[in-house]
């Protein structure tokens, strides 16, 4: 292998990153906001959107990504009331369009891990809570949520590295990410070994912080299971 091509294709690749995490970002940002909105509608108990939730994280949870991806960046402009209304200049950006295909994807992974944790949470708690005079916005905000999250937070921390892969997928609607340079050296290049090696590297780091922050706010959420066995010992 050739070191000085690699060095200089990393410095080439690192330079895509920011573009890579502003696509991540947004995606979990406006995807998490959408699973929450689905979540109420699954709970809700109404049975129009309750059945509205259902065929939602049906539809993005059962078809590949990079078909909803294509359908979001080809598709959108064969709409007149689209192509001809104010949402046009921002739909037919690319990275808008990635990142809308993203969060509508994450949402349904992220309403149905969102729905497990909240049922994980015990019956008992929530009526001990309402034996005190708990309701409502409180209740949610105090007691389910904070325990809710706990629970969902392993699993959640899985979609999020997979999220962070998906970006990937970018590539093929023209936003220059990191796979998407990556691509471009190899055309250019025809190192095909290196170039992927390097963006391979680059995506093993960005994924390890992420683990690594998620491990760190899941160890700061479970601070009173740590208290346990000190109690009993004292």
């Amino acid at each position: 292998m050739d070191f000085t091509f690699i060095a200089s294709t990393l410095v080439t690749l690192l330079k895509a990153v920011p573009t890579t995490l502003i696509l991540f970002s947004l995606s979990i940002f406006f995807g998490g906001l959408l699973a929450l909105v689905i979540v109420w509608m699954r709970t809700s108990g109404n049975p129009v959107l309750t059945s509205f939730a259902k065929g939602y994280i049906f539809i993005f949870r059962g078809s590949p990504l990079l078909i909803q991806m294509f359908l979001v960046f080809y598709g959108l402009g064969q709409f007149g009331f689209i192509r001809y209304s104010f949402l046009w200049p921002f739909l037919r950006e690319p990275m808008v369009c990635a990142v809308l295909s993203l969060a509508l994807c994450t949402a349904g992974y992220t309403a149905e891990i969102f729905r497990g944790g909240i049922r994980a949470v015990s019956p008992k708690e929530i009526e001990a809570a309402r034996s005190i005079g708990m309701s409502g916005f409180l209740l949610v905000r105090r007691i389910l949520a904070p325990i809710a999250f706990r629970h969902a937070l392993p699993a959640y921390s899985t979609e999020i590295v997979l999220m962070m892969k998906s970006t990937a997928l970018a590539s093929l609607v023209t936003v220059w990410e990191v796979t998407g340079v990556a691509q471009r050296l190899i055309s250019q290049t025809y190192r095909t070994m290196e170039v992927f090696l390097c963006a391979a590297i680059i995506y093993l780091v960005l994924n390890f912080i992420i683990l690594q922050g998620m491990a760190l706010l899941e160890y700061s959420l479970s601070r009173h299971r740590r208290a346990a066995p000190q109690a009993l010992k004292a």
